[in-house]
């Protein structure tokens, strides 16, 4: 795979599409169909990820590297259940208990994602989906946010690899 290039962010925040930079996603979204068919991952035409603008690779020592970075950033529960909510009839799961789902951030915080964007949450299934549980993820995020802060991954290249496919993520930096 080439080596991905490190990018600047101009805009306040923007979302990740397969390789493509989105400005201007402070509006939410607005579709009310969202498909369950590339789970274990969201839908990308959904969610395809939002960055925090504090966020770059200039400021991860005193952002995202910093103890209690994440938690300090994290919306509130009543915000992401409300939201849980709503996304689980967009991705029209049978199974409507939001306790089998973790309103997750497709850009972990720890990696700069933006924490309260609709584009970059959605209701991840606790159970086995397409193979994987949210459980899969947080490793693979740990694992990159370890690399990004000790200086081996920049942060650009794990913001995009993690929002194309978590599942391959690792590999797309060069770690296993």
């Amino acid at each position: 795979m080439p080596r991905m290039r490190q990018f600047a962010v101009a805009a306040s925040s923007f979302a990740l599409v397969a390789g493509a930079m989105i400005v201007g996603t402070g509006a939410a979204h607005a579709a009310t169909t969202c498909s369950q068919s590339y789970l274990p991952l969201q839908d990308r035409a959904c969610q395809p990820g939002a960055l925090n603008s504090a966020v770059t690779q200039d400021t991860i020592h005193s952002t995202i590297c910093v103890p209690g970075y994440s938690s300090s950033i994290r919306p509130s529960t009543s915000y992401t259940n409300a939201l849980k909510v709503q996304q689980i009839g967009e991705y029209g799961y049978e199974d409507t208990d939001t306790a089998d789902y973790e309103e997750d951030h497709l850009i972990p915080l720890s990696l700069g994602g933006h924490p309260k964007s609709p584009q970059n949450l959605w209701p991840e299934p606790r159970y086995e989906a397409g193979g994987s549980k949210a459980t899969d993820k947080d490793t693979v995020e740990y694992k990159l946010y370890k690399a990004v802060c000790a200086g081996t991954v920049q942060l650009a290249p794990a913001q995009q690899a993690i929002a194309t496919d978590w599942t391959t993520a690792l590999s797309a930096v060069g770690l296993s």
